[in-house]
């Protein structure tokens, strides 16, 4: 039985997620300058390098060399732990798709799958694969409305939203 209208969507949304792989097309346009700066995470999929984290934050920083500096940051039993990393965008002809990376050379996708656009107020974030998701925003809450419409358009895309944990 769902506890809040959150898990009400997700469980709603979760025969759709059944059906289909999830729809990996990235945003056609990133001003990456207006990309930098703070993003509060407000939900997540589980993975090893945020477990039993909260209050997690992504604060990017565009480099002279036209990469950026990842910080992620948050606490975990009350521990402020932080990660510090390389993002690059390989290919501008598809400027959602970058790559990020937190030891060497071993990158990862960084799939910008909506991103507001007006206001570069929120963003939904995953990967080529279907094991990572985020939810991110500038501000540490987000707006019912735009929370719902995040939630809708990852089902719709085949992710499963039961799985998101919020922050």
């Amino acid at each position: 039985m769902p506890k809040n209208k959150y898990e009400s969507q997700c469980v709603m949304n979760k025969n759709i997620t059944d059906m289909k792989a999830a729809i990996k097309n990235t945003v056609r346009e990133v001003d990456i300058p207006r990309y930098m700066g703070v993003w509060h995470e407000i939900a997540r999929y589980e993975n090893h390098f945020e477990k039993d984290m909260v209050n997690v934050t992504a604060t990017y920083t565009l480099q002279p060399d036209g990469s950026i500096k990842v910080e992620n940051a948050g606490y975990r039993n009350g521990v402020f732990k932080k990660a510090t990393g390389r993002a690059k965008q390989p290919d501008p002809q598809q400027p959602g798709k970058l790559k990020v990376s937190f030891f060497l050379w071993f990158y990862s996708d960084y799939y910008i799958l909506e991103l507001d656009q007006e206001n570069y107020g929120y963003v939904l974030v995953g990967s080529s694969t279907d094991k990572y998701l985020w939810i991110l925003s500038r501000e540490k809450q987000l707006p019912e409305d735009i929370k719902e419409q995040l939630l809708s358009i990852a089902a719709h895309r085949g992710y499963d939203t039961t799985k998101l944990i919020f922050n």
